[in-house]
């Protein structure tokens, strides 16, 4: 019988890497970090908010009565909080926990005021 003949490649590598920490890709970024993005993203979502509910407010005194709205306005109404959850989910994905709390209070504003803006556009 001829010895067997073992192919010494890369295939132990995947049983030493069992115990490595995970790649630097996936680690979490520092509180620091998550802090500073989550006030920026404060920052920038009051914003939002405050536009949005201005724009509400001037579209709702000048509006007149017709009988309908556009499928773009109800695609730009609704894909608000879209967005907004999808940013949560994404930050939450990242391992930001501060971050993703402040997206999804935001996601839990812009819900409010597309319910608002639907409610605007039916009566």
């Amino acid at each position: 019988m001829a010895p067997s003949v073992t192919d010494d490649t890369d295939d132990t590598d995947d049983k030493d890497d069992q115990g490595a920490p995970a790649s630097p890709g996936r680690e979490r970024p520092s509180r620091l970090i998550d802090v500073a993005v989550a006030l920026l993203l404060l920052i920038a979502d009051a914003i939002i908010v405050v536009v949005a509910v201005m724009l509400l407010v001037a579209v709702g005194m000048g509006r007149t009565r017709s009988s309908g709205a556009p499928v773009l306005t109800w695609f730009v109404i609704w894909g608000g909080p879209a967005v907004a959850a999808a940013g949560a989910v994404v930050h939450a994905r990242l391992r930001m926990p501060v971050t993703a709390v402040v997206q999804g209070l935001f996601t839990l504003a812009c819900t409010v005021l597309a319910v608002a803006w639907t409610h605007m556009l039916l009566s």
